[in-house]
């Protein structure tokens, strides 16, 4: 049997047709989404584990992730990846062998696989950006026949 939290976690491939009352009482966009070839959770433990093909999706933190086996620790609140784990958060990107995201600090700890290393990408924006040229002053348009003006005589 899944509690309310496992659900929550799991987004909407865990909840049964036959109690749509459950799926109303979470809050949209707070929804964690796996996908994967299976998934597991047992319900005295708190453990929810996906293996093959993992996909994660949680739109509240700008998070997406794909890796070979994920668990999910309920009650700690964290969330262990492992297996060529890839994870993207707002444009900064995360590789490793096992990667730890920490839901309540917000904090990933990755961990290469042996002899490896880990990668981040991240966006830097610069302290002092390009100053950008001055827009050009509104000068007269060209006119290749300006008019005559008659002379002045002294």
């Amino acid at each position: 049997m899944f509690s309310l939290s496992t659900l929550a976690w799991m987004g909407a491939i865990a909840f049964p047709t036959d109690r749509p009352a459950l799926a109303e009482t979470i809050a949209p966009g707070q929804a964690l989404t796996m996908r994967s070839d299976v998934q597991e959770a047992n319900s005295i433990t708190g453990v929810i584990t996906a293996r093959g093909n993992v996909q994660i999706n949680y739109p509240a933190r700008q998070i997406q992730a794909t890796s070979v086996q994920a668990q999910y620790y309920s009650r700690e609140k964290r969330i262990i990846l492992t297996g060529n784990v890839y994870v993207l958060q707002e444009g900064n990107s995360l590789r490793g062998e096992t990667i730890t995201y920490l839901i309540d600090e917000g904090r990933f700890v990755a961990l290469p696989d042996s002899g490896k290393q880990v990668e981040s990408i991240y966006l830097v924006q610069d302290a002092s950006p390009t100053p950008t040229p001055a827009a050009p002053t509104e000068a007269e348009p060209f006119n290749p026949k300006p008019e005559f003006k008659t002379p002045i005589s002294p």
